[in-house]
C-alpha cells in the first residue's frame, strides 16, 4: 500500500507540474474501488498532495466511495475533517442472500450502522448505490430494498442493472450455465418499480440510475455528462482534456514501476474527432439532462429542428419517449428505459448528417 500511495502523489505532482494552465477543482471523487481499506495515514497523504498542489475550490464537492464493512465512525470522522464532505456505500442490497452472492462482505445491519455514523460524522451528503434483476431476484424484494434505502434517507441514491462484465468470474459463471440473467422484459419492470417509487419518495431522477433530494445532485457524475475536463489519478484511471482522452495502465505493478521512474503510466491516449465528440455528447446527454439543440446546432453544425433528426425527434415525443422544454430535448422515465436504442437511432442518423456539419464548421 505504501508504494501504491507513494505513485499516487507522485503523479499528482508530475501532472500538475506539467498542467499549462491553472486549474480550480470543483469536485474530487475518490472510487473505482474501495478507498476506505485504506490505512489513514495515507489518506491524510493523498488528500495533502492534492490540497497542495492544486487550487481547490471552497466549495468543493469532495466524495470518498466506502464499502460498510470497512468504516467505523472514528474512519468517517477522519475523513470528515480532511475536508471529504460527500460519502458513497456501496450496500448493493439488504437481502442476506443477495449480499453473499454479490459476495459483499457487509451485512444490512452494517449499511445501516455506516449511513448513521456517516451523519454523525457530518456528511453533508450521503448516496446509497443498489443493485438490480440479480438472478432470481424478485420484485417484491427489490421494492424491499428500496424501502429500506429511503427509510435511511440518503440524499442520493444509485440503482443500477447488474451487467455480467466478459472477463469477470459471474460472467464465466453465467457462460457456463451457473447462473440465469433475469430476461429484457423482467429488467424493464425492475427499472419502473425503481423510478416509480423512488419519486414517490421525493427523489428525482437525473440520469438513467440516479436519483436524488432537491439540491444533492452529484455534481462530479454531472461534469461527465455534460463532458467537462477531469483528470484522473491510479491504475485504471481516466482523463479527458481540451478533447484528448487517456487512461492509465491497469497493473497495480506496472503503475508503481512506471511512475518510479518518473513517466507518465499511460496506456492508451486518443485525440476525440469531431465526430467522436458528437456522439459522446449525443449519448452523454441523453442518459441525464438532455440535449439543448440551438447549442449543439452551434457546437457541430447539425440541427434538430428540420430533415430527418426533427422527425425523429416528432416520433418520440409522440410515443411519450421525449419531451422538449424550451430549446432542450430529454428523455421522459419510460425513455431513460429505452435509452440505449434511442441513442443508437439517433447516431445513425447523425453520421449521414456529420460530413456536411463538418465541411460548414471548417
Amino acid at each position: 500500500m505504501e508504494d501504491f500511495v507513494t505513485a499516487l502523489c507522485h503523479e499528482i505532482e508530475l501532472r500538475r507540474r506539467d498542467l499549462q494552465r491553472d486549474v480550480t477543482i470543483e469536485t474530487i471523487f475518490w472510487g473505482g474501488g474501495t478507498p476506505s481499506i485504506l490505512p489513514l495515514p495515507f489518506a491524510e497523504k493523498i488528500a495533502q498532495t492534492i490540497q497542495q498542489h492544486f487550487s481547490v475550490a471552497p466549495d468543493v464537492e469532495w466524495t470518498i466511495e466506502a464499502n460498510p464493512g470497512t468504516v467505523t465512525v472514528e474512519k468517517l470522522s477522519f475523513y470528515r475533517q480532511l475536508g471529504i464532505n460527500r460519502v458513497s456505500f456501496g450496500v448493493q442490497s439488504f437481502d442476506p442472500d443477495e449480499l453473499r452472492f454479490l459476495e459483499r462482505i457487509h451485512t444490512a445491519d452494517d449499511a445501516i450502522a455506516s449511513v448513521e455514523w456517516a451523519r454523525t460524522a457530518g456528511f453533508d451528503s450521503i448516496n446509497v448505490d443498489l443493485m438490480y434483476a440479480l438472478p432470481g431476484q424478485s420484485i417484491e424484494s427489490h421494492r424491499r430494498n428500496l424501502e429500506q434505502a429511503c427509510l435511511l434517507q440518503p440524499d442520493h441514491i444509485s440503482a443500477y442493472s447488474l451487467v455480467y462484465e466478459p472477463g469477470t468470474p459471474l460472467y464465466h459463471r453465467m457462460q457456463r450455465g451457473e447462473v440465469i440473467p433475469q430476461t429484457e422484459d423482467k429488467e424493464a419492470q425492475f427499472y419502473l418499480v425503481t423510478s416509480e417509487l423512488l419519486a414517490q419518495r421525493g427523489y428525482e431522477q437525473y440520469e438513467v440510475s440516479n436519483f436524488a433530494r432537491p439540491g444533492k445532485r452529484c455534481r462530479h457524475n454531472l461534469l461527465y455528462w455534460r463532458r467537462g475536463e477531469y483528470l484522473g489519478f491510479g491504475p485504471s484511471a481516466h482523463s479527458h482534456c481540451a478533447n484528448v482522452r487517456w487512461s492509465n495502465v491497469r497493473s497495480v505493478k506496472r503503475y508503481i514501476e512506471t511512475l518510479c521512474a518518473g513517466q507518465y503510466p499511460i496506456a492508451h491516449l486518443e485525440h476525440l474527432t469531431l465526430q467522436q465528440q458528437l456522439e459522446e455528447e449525443i449519448f452523454l446527454r441523453l442518459r441525464a439532462e438532455g440535449i439543448d439543440v440551438h447549442w449543439f446546432e452551434q457546437q457541430y453544425g447539425v440541427s434538430f429542428r428540420v430533415g430527418p433528426l426533427a422527425r425523429q425527434w416528432a416520433h418520440l415525443q409522440e410515443e411519450g419517449i421525449a419531451v422538449k422544454s424550451a430549446s432542450v430535448f430529454r428523455l421522459t422515465k419510460k425513455g431513460y428505459a429505452l435509452c440505449d436504442t434511442v441513442t443508437v437511432e439517433l447516431l445513425h442518423l447523425v453520421e449521414h448528417a456529420l460530413p456536411q456539419a463538418a465541411e460548414t464548421i471548417l
